[in-house]
């Protein structure tokens, strides 16, 4: 079995593969000050949930945007798993040629859904990350990454609203009911979600514009559900990106 991690800013997810089958999936919130132990545990504890053992993952393979918890996230899979993880970035065969202006400062979550992308459902594709900040990466036929674009995610930009505005409360992130909103909680919903389902929209459409050639949009993220019914400008989503990504990149380097 292979462990796949993506470490984000806000959570750590884990997913469990039986090949190409993703047996299990499970989050952590992700905080520096946990030590190897602490993750150590939760892991073991996750896979016993699966119906596993630590003897059962063959191999680990890490995508992390966060270096400062990599030393004590490291060493728990050291200590616990007795396997030195494959780490997403230089030195590791992606498939992927990245053709931006740095190629190192493309995140290894972006690389790893790009590679999903193209392995599983082929390009050219543009890719959305509904994350922490949300990202769209272009990869065109040939499996280049050739473009991409980076602005604040939704949970990002409504906790910007209720943290610098005195009297606005804290919402749930949410499809509203109707954009009419008769209070400040719904106003505020109304308000970022279609401000946000706009932006996704308009940007797709820029860049068929710009690229000119036809291309499918493969979506991810934990908030990509919440627009898939409001778009048709979104072909697929797919919340298990990343760990598809992930299984094809330690696939090539094995």
């Amino acid at each position: 079995m292979l462990l796949a991690v993506d470490i984000g800013n806000t959570n750590i997810v884990l997913g469990f593969l039986e090949g190409e089958r993703i047996v299990g999936t499970y989050r952590i919130t992700t905080k520096a000050d946990h030590t190897s132990d602490e993750y150590g545990l939760m892991i073991t504890e996750f896979l016993r949930m699966s119906g596993y053992s630590p003897q059962d993952v063959d191999d680990v393979i890490v995508a992390s945007v966060v270096p400062k918890v990599m030393h004590s996230f490291r060493a728990s899979i050291v200590k616990f798993l007795d396997i030195d993880p494959m780490v997403v970035g230089p030195g590791v065969k992606s498939g992927m040629n990245i053709r931006i202006d740095d190629p190192k400062s493309l995140g290894a979550d972006c690389l790893a859904d790009c590679a999903g992308a193209y392995y599983v459902y082929g390009g050219p594709a543009l890719v959305a990350d509904f994350g922490t900040a949300t990202t769209f990466n272009y990869v065109d036929a040939r499996g280049t990454i050739t473009c991409g674009l980076i602005s604040p995610g939704l949970r990002t930009a409504a906790a910007a609203l209720w943290t610098g505005t005195a009297q606005l409360p804290e919402v749930e992130i949410t499809r509203p009911d109707s954009i009419l909103a008769t209070g400040t909680k719904t106003a505020m919903q109304a308000g970022l979600y279609y401000n946000f389902l706009g932006g996704i929209e308009r940007t797709i459409m820029q860049f068929r514009e710009e690229i000119r050639e036809d291309f499918q949009v493969i979506a991810t993220g934990g908030l990509g559900r919440v627009f898939m019914d409001d778009t048709d400008l979104i072909d697929v989503y797919d919340p298990d990106l990343i760990f598809k990504g992930m299984a094809k990149i330690h696939a090539r380097n094995v």
